[in-house]
């Protein structure tokens, strides 16, 4: 018998080090060849670890969320060939989704959001008449004397909070019985025992770590060197979504269906070609300010393994539809997994909403290192007064935030200004000037 030892391979870019984010194996497994070991992930990539033998797991090193040393062992194989202990090489397998997490703060492609992590409650109390009678013999008790009663009720009050010594007891000598514990926690709770509801004391911890953990780091990041200016605008829809379902209405074949968001991209596209300096990434430690001829909008999109952010290249180029084709495309690719790395890089400015759960305000945060995130909040019918009357319309507001250091605010004013002018007048939007 011989046991191989599994270190943590050199998985490329000069990195140094990796965060454990999965174990697919424990201690006492049997494992095939190729068997998939664990998965790291690293500033670049999420790193998969195959087995280079057949064998049982003897040992691992690590729990989620240690970060592990390149070239250190994370594992050991007992397998039937001889010899002692032996190193075993291996090549790290790369798949084929890599998201690149950004920090912003809502999303615009709707999807349903990942479940709360299940809590485990704590043990229930069984709920059991008190004894008739009047006020227990048994408290309040001065300071340091002993309450009575048996281990049962002790553990019960122990799992519960509750210290016995104010707990009047009806039992021999002032012995606290189960009875008085129930009466006890009934007047503490209100009708809480008699209804069947109990008080629920559990904590769980959840380790931060993954995709999830990038996320952090960049939301940081981003508030930390960023400082935003936010500017909140309402804008009137109800032309353009007029238009949008009109031209809904007689598509024709292998035309995709529109949304907002087609309209809201060539609009900034239109408002970007005016204020070029809103199209930027601001290098801060080299204190220069890259403004782009390319308008690459990324569209903050939810998905089961957090928040991801497509991006539509060169959007200045592409016309209403092929924008609304691009969105579709790339938020079904980020919902089950095949949107490519090149399709997450790249953004110019990002676009952040949550659709019809926009709420009527935010306070989207910067991607980092772009100045200007757009924020889309929901639509609704609201009476608008015409300058003689109240009338429904659709409307909707624009949380829009910009970086202060290189955006002023009459700039941002002026940027959120036009896109409202761009969108209440949509014919606009197919000017050509």
């Amino acid at each position: 018998m011989g046991e191989k030892i599994i270190k943590l391979p050199d998985v490329g870019e000069g990195v140094a080090q990796a965060e454990l984010v999965e174990w697919h194996v424990n201690i006492g497994d049997l494992v095939r060849e190729d068997t998939m070991l664990a998965a790291v992930m690293t500033d670049k990539a999420t790193v998969e670890i195959p087995s280079p033998v057949e064998g049982e797991v003897t040992w691992r090193n690590g729990d989620i969320g240690d970060m592990i040393a390149v070239g250190a062992a994370i594992l050991k194989i007992k397998t039937a060939s001889d010899g002692g202990e032996e190193e075993v090489g291996i090549e790290p397998t790369v798949p084929a989704s890599q998201p690149e997490p950004l920090s912003v703060g809502p999303e615009p492609i709707a999807e349903k959001p990942k479940p709360a992590p299940e809590i485990t409650p704590p043990k229930q109390i069984a709920t059991v008449g008190p004894k008739s009678g009047g006020v227990g013999q048994g408290a309040p008790r001065a300071e340091g004397e002993k309450p009575l009663a048996p281990p049962a009720v002790r553990l019960r009050a122990k799992e519960a909070g509750i210290d016995l010594r104010q707990v009047p007891g009806t039992g021999p000598a002032g012995r606290i019985t189960h009875e008085d514990l129930d009466m006890f926690l009934s007047r503490e709770t209100g009708s809480a025992v008699a209804t069947g509801l109990q008080l629920n004391k559990s904590v769980q911890e959840v380790k931060i770590v993954g995709l999830r953990r990038r996320i952090a780091e960049k939301m940081a990041l981003a508030k930390s060197r960023i400082p935003h200016i936010t500017y909140v605008e309402e804008v009137d829809m109800t032309a353009l979504e007029e238009l949008r379902a009109r031209l809904n209405g007689n598509l024709k074949p292998g035309k995709p269906k529109l949304t907002i968001l087609p309209f809201l991209m060539r609009a900034m596209v239109k408002a970007i070609a005016e204020q070029p300096g809103i199209n930027a990434h601001f290098d801060d430690e080299a204190g220069v300010i890259h403004q782009f001829g390319g308008v690459h909008i990324g569209v903050a999109a939810q998905t089961p393994s957090g928040l991801v952010v497509p991006v539509i290249k060169h959007a200045e180029a592409r016309d209403i539809f092929d924008c609304a084709r691009e969105v579709a495309r790339l938020s079904e690719a980020a919902k089950n997994g095949t949107v490519l790395r090149e399709e997450l890089t790249g953004s110019t400015i990002t676009i952040s909403s949550l659709g019809a759960m926009g709420g009527i305000v935010s306070t989207p945060v910067i991607n980092y290192p772009e100045v200007a995130i757009i924020g889309v909040n929901k639509l609704a019918i609201r009476p608008h007064w015409d300058g003689t009357q109240f009338v429904p319309r659709k409307m909707m507001n624009l949380s829009s935030s910009f970086d202060h250091r290189v955006i002023d605010g009459w700039d941002a004013a002026t940027f959120v200004q036009r896109l409202k002018a761009l969108l209440e007048t949509p014919a606009l939007i197919f000017v050509e000037e």
